[in-house]
């Protein structure tokens, strides 16, 4: 089902190549598009294409991609209707989504109460408890004492997490195998997460030894619709950050696979949630448990995209302009196999970061090959923000076709100048226990120190 999109202008708030892919899919929509940028960011691809540009700031993100006044004051002045955050920055800023919506603005994404309740661990698995998902076991709340602390440890037994109900990407988060090391896990958790989040609340839950990070992608409209879009099977991380992802996940039976969507889609429903969001997931065992909602769109929404034959950044901006989906589950086809290998300016051992000018750049093509990134020869990739600085994506039939695929664009891409992961990446696709499939969220910290 058509429905033409009310937006007349979308301001972009984001930087790199998730401002690009949405700038794409406004283009294809007939929706003007505005990018807001620091100075660093001048030369920047999707401030080349955009419509019309406006400079929010100096360098740090503080200043500029996090300085929700002067987008604010850029989307005014511009008049545009709608701001689509991307992910990062402040896609899952409660009080910006609100501020965004009290100007009369539309936020391309879910409502600021959604996103404040999943914002908070601790309050989102309650909540997910209660409409009936599975949560690996932990403290009820925050715990208030290192006493608390040892109590709930010993009911669920070791070893046992210590999580910011703040946190994400690893920041205020140490695993404790015994009880003297209680204290100093802490100490040490809360301190980080009050540095990266301005709040030292913590938590405990079981430590799985062997989990796979599975993630479910759902899209949600005004209506009361509501749909899954498969599993993405996340598991290949370093220090809690993702670096290759593939749908749908290699450890997956069919029944397991309908069976988690289906209660991602409940609780959806149950929560009154709207837009893109996404479920993730341990898995171990046959067992699934809840960790977080992401109220946002992911930066592997590629591979879902790939494997549905959905465009999310288009379905994010209908679902907002107050389009119903137009499709039921029923329509949801999964077709083959998709992985993306996130490329940054690091060094592919030691993982240090290598900003700097790219000379020679030739970006790999072919059939089901996808390249999402903002790089060009002569630009200067910026030391201020992540260091990602690309992502491959690969579809084919089956997955050994895929990972064949893939094992080949690796070979055709071509950035010069700075360092990058790319070799990382050849090596890991060829490792055996990627071949098989027989992988978990520590099997590539294991491989990179030479372990397997």
């Amino acid at each position: 089902m058509s429905h033409p999109p009310v937006f007349h202008k979308v301001l972009i708030a984001n930087r790199g190549e998730i401002a690009l892919r949405i700038l794409r899919a406004c283009r294809e929509m007939g929706v003007l598009s505005v990018a807001v940028h620091s100075t660093a960011d001048a030369n920047a691809m999707h401030v080349r294409l955009a419509d019309e540009s406006i400079c929010i700031g100096p360098p740090a993100a503080s200043e500029s991609y996090l300085n929700a006044a002067a987008i604010l004051t850029a989307a005014t002045i511009c008049n545009a209707e709608a701001i689509h955050p991307g992910y990062g920055f402040l896609a899952e800023n409660a009080d910006f989504a609100a501020m965004v919506e009290e100007h009369g603005i539309s936020f391309i994404g879910p409502a600021p109460e959604h996103i404040r309740l999943m914002g908070d661990k601790v309050a989102a698995k309650r909540v997910c408890r209660e409409a009936g998902i599975p949560v690996v076991p932990g403290s009820d709340g925050p715990v208030e004492s290192e006493d608390q602390a040892r109590a709930v440890a010993d009911d669920i037994g070791y070893p046992v997490l210590v999580k910011a109900t703040a946190g994400g990407g690893g920041r205020g988060m140490k695993v404790v195998n015994e009880p003297d090391e209680i204290a100093n896990a802490l100490s040490t958790a809360r301190a980080e997460a009050v540095a990266a989040f301005g709040n030292g609340e913590l938590y405990i839950e079981k430590y799985l030894a062997r989990p796979r990070h599975i993630e479910v992608q759902i899209l949600a409209d005004l209506h009361g619709n509501v749909v899954h879009l498969g599993e993405r099977d996340c598991s290949v991380q370093r220090r809690h950050q993702k670096v290759v992802e593939e749908a749908p996940s290699p450890a997956l039976s069919p029944n397991e696979r309908e069976e988690i969507g289906r209660v991602a889609t409940t609780a959806v429903k149950r929560f009154g949630y709207r837009n893109a969001g996404t479920f993730e997931f341990l898995y171990e065992d046959g067992k699934f448990y809840f960790i977080e909602m992401n109220t946002r769109l992911q930066v592997e929404h590629p591979v879902t995209e790939m494997v549905c034959g959905i465009d999310l950044v288009r379905e994010m901006l209908r679902v907002a302009s107050g389009a119903p989906l137009g499709y039921g589950q029923k329509d949801i086809n999964i077709n083959g196999h998709a992985i993306e290998c996130r490329i940054n300016a690091e060094n592919p051992e030691t993982f240090a970061s290598s900003p700097g000018r790219v000379g020679d750049y030739h970006a790999p093509g072919g059939l089901g090959v996808r390249v999402d990134s903002a790089l060009y020869g002569g630009y200067v990739v910026p030391p201020y923000y992540d260091s990602m600085i690309a992502k491959l994506i690969v579809h084919g039939n089956n997955r050994d076709d895929c990972r064949m695929r893939l094992v080949r664009a690796l070979r055709e891409y071509v950035i010069d100048g700075i360092e990058t992961t790319i070799p990382l990446h050849q090596r890991l696709l060829e490792s055996p226990r990627f071949i098989a499939g027989d992988y978990d969220v520590h099997w590539l910290e294991k491989f990179v120190r030479g372990e397997n």
